[in-house]
């Protein structure tokens, strides 16, 4: 087994227990770091990959900004259980349904795999360069890029709806 695969099965073990701690933590601050622990095991992910801007970028926007707004909103939302309203059984189901949607996508994904690390070798070491990135994103994946920013926007939209004192 060489040094890269081990990073990988280290990276990869401490990338799914972090999102495991996150997920099971009764705290929210205790989750947002986990989650920055996930981050940075993603980021190590991206170095092996050959792709160091996607890590830089991945530390400094998720890791660095992202979870800091994470923090201020947890500890401006004084998230007690007295207060936290009980929620129907419609929303249990449809968060259900969205759990399974995101999960077939998953899958979807994985069964893509092969392909794409065929491409992948094929790009040589130029597969993580901006150059490279750039003409991808903005040609072979511009409708899920545009997708992902509506979704952006309705998130921050969210947000701002739950963090709007009662009227």
């Amino acid at each position: 087994m060489s040094i890269t695969e081990i990073l990988f099965w280290f990276l990869s073990a401490l990338a799914l227990g972090g999102a495991l701690m996150m997920v099971t933590s009764k705290n929210p601050v205790y989750s947002v770091l986990w989650l920055v622990v996930v981050f940075f095991a993603i980021s190590g992910h991206y170095i092996l990959l050959n792709a160091q801007f996607l890590a830089v970028v991945n530390i400094i926007v998720y890791a660095g900004a992202i979870m800091v707004l994470f923090l201020f909103v947890i500890m401006l939302m004084n998230m007690n259980a007295d207060n936290e309203p009980q929620k129907n059984k419609w929303l249990k189901i449809a968060g259900a349904v969205a759990g399974g949607s995101l999960m077939l996508v998953f899958v979807a994904a994985l069964r893509q795999t092969e392909t794409l690390q065929a491409q992948l070798v094929n790009m040589g070491g130029e597969a993580g360069l901006i150059k490279t990135l750039g003409k991808t994103l903005f040609t072979d994946y511009v409708l899920p890029f545009e997708i992902s920013s509506v979704l952006f926007l309705s998130a921050m939209v969210g947000a701002v709806v739950i963090g709007k004192k009662g009227d």
